[in-house]
């Protein structure tokens, strides 16, 4: 029974969360704010401002320097407009892509094998480089 009851309450629960996950608002976000961003800290990466929407309106908040983590890449939440509508995707910690070459880093070696590892090569592609 107490099997059941679990089953049940997830079945319902998960579109709920799945449904507040994403934001879809009619009007435009304002241009965003200029933030003055501290000095760096090590260890810690910036995440700039964002507008947020409150269910009526939008509110600022404010840009922050979360800790960083290997082997990931922070993805600062954005506001797309689809259809006429603007979607909100929340930012995160993405793994795969340090060195933003496009390729995953898990095969992130030497592609052209002329020595020169992908995240210090500027032409990844080309075995004729030297």
């Amino acid at each position: 029974m107490k099997k059941l009851l679990i089953a049940t309450l997830l079945a319902t629960a998960l579109p709920l969360a799945a449904s507040a996950a994403v934001i879809i608002v009619r009007e435009a976000p304002p241009p965003p704010r200029h933030e003055h961003v501290p000095a760096a800290r090590p260890g810690y990466a910036w995440t700039p401002g964002y507008w947020q929407w409150s269910g009526h309106r939008y509110t600022w908040h404010r840009g922050e320097y979360v800790r960083t983590r290997a082997g990931q890449r922070w993805n600062a939440p954005a506001w797309h407009e689809r259809n006429g509508r603007w979607e909100f995707e929340r930012g995160g910690w993405r793994a795969g892509d340090r060195d933003h070459d496009g390729v995953a880093n898990r095969h992130d070696r030497d592609r052209d094998g002329d020595g020169v590892p992908n995240r210090h090569d500027d032409r990844p592609d080309n075995p004729r480089r030297h």
